[in-house]
Order: C-alpha cells, then structure tokens, then sequence
C-alpha cells in the first residue's frame, strides 16, 4: 500500500519510482507489462495479448461507454471520499479513468512521450463536478473512437517505448484497456458503497481475455 511507511522506504531503497512493481532482493521489475513479470520470474508462460488489436478496440469502446454512464451516475457530494486501502479521492479515480486513454491518444498521436506524470495527472482545479468529468470522459470516448476507426487494420507489432521500457504497441494498447477496465470495475463498487445501483456495469464477457484477476481493490 501507498500509505505503508515500510513498503514507501522498500521502494525508495529499491530506486523505484512507480507502482507496481515486484522485486526479489535488490532486482525489481516494473509490473506494467505482464511479459516483462513472467521473465523476471523466471516463469514458463506465455504472456502475449490474447485479444487482437481490433478485438481490443472494439472492448475498449464498451469500456468507455460504460465508464462514462456509471461516472454520471456518482453523487457529487461523494467526490472528496477515499478509495478503500489507497489515498486517492473518488474524484481523483473518476479522472483516471478517462486519463489513461487521453495519455495514450496522445502518445499515439505524438503529442508527447508516454509518462507516468501524464498518467497521474491529477483533474484540473475547475473539474469539481461529476458532470464536468463525464463530459471529459465523452470527448475522450468519441476522440478514441475516431482513432480507432482510423487505425483499423494497422500492424501493432512494433516496438514503441514507455516510461517502464520498451514494448509492443500491441501490449500498450491492451495494458491501456486492462487498466481503465479494472479502474471501471472499481467505479461501479464505489457506486455500490453510495448505496445505488450501476447501470450496466461491465460484465464477464467484456473482462474476458484481459490479464485481470478477479480482485477490484488493492488487500490491507
């Protein structure tokens, strides 16, 4: 956890700058890109993206549909609460949401290297509202949509270079969907704890083929 002193120093002695990672004594990788945890590990595993490109995009506009009708959903006056077992605001999440493919557009587009800082980017200072971030998230679903449409039927094998190292644009792409379906995931929970029901949260077909786990939140 963020907010753990020991685990705050094992990192600093480490030399790791970013979360998540996984270490054995002195060594530690960037858990980014499952590859990279697998050979680290020493594990016999084929890590590649089981979904294709297209099959990607095509769950990734799902995912962001879903995400920006669940966020509408959230009361404005729950915006400031925590997260469970992390410090972060509800607020904070519902942005990171629609950040990460707002990042990754960018990269894509090339406006720009492909950063953690940009990932955790925190919402502007006038974004205080749930509607105010639903509306980014429609402009970033419908920027994304167009990206996609034009990308269609490119080759994804290329090596692109991230702020974890290299890796295919393949496996950027899907480690972009994975996390916003997992943050989506989270949002509907969070709805749960505020006592209403999610308008069609995601279901196990559109986390099917994702390199997720069945946990939502981070363990004590």
């Amino acid at each position: 956890m963020l907010e753990d002193e020991a685990g705050a120093a094992e990192l600093r002695r480490l030399g790791a700058r970013s979360l998540p990672v996984v270490s054995r004594g002195d060594r530690f990788v960037f858990a980014q890109v499952i590859r990279d945890v697998v050979e680290f590990l020493g594990l016999d595993e084929d890590t590649a993206p089981q979904l294709s490109a297209a099959e990607l995009a095509a769950r990734y506009g799902l995912v962001l549909e879903t995400a920006v009708r669940l966020t509408r959903q959230m009361p404005d006056e729950r915006l400031e609460d925590q997260l469970p077992n992390r410090p972060r605001s509800w607020r904070v999440l519902l942005h990171h949401v629609f950040q990460i493919p707002a990042v990754y557009l960018d990269f894509e587009d090339g406006h720009g290297p492909y950063t953690v800082e940009n990932l955790l980017a925190t919402p502007p200072d006038d974004m205080l509202t749930v509607a105010g971030i639903a509306d980014f998230g429609e402009i970033v679903r419908e920027r994304f949509k167009t990206w996609s449409e034009r990308c269609a039927g490119q080759d994804f094998g290329n090596v692109v270079q991230a702020y974890f190292g290299p890796t295919s644009r393949h496996e950027l792409f899907e480690r972009t969907v994975w996390h916003s379906t997992q943050h989506v995931r989270q949002v509907a929970s969070l709805l749960e704890r505020a006592g209403i029901a999610p308008d069609r949260p995601l279901t196990p077909d559109m986390i099917r083929g994702l390199p997720l786990t069945e946990k939502i939140w981070d363990e004590v």
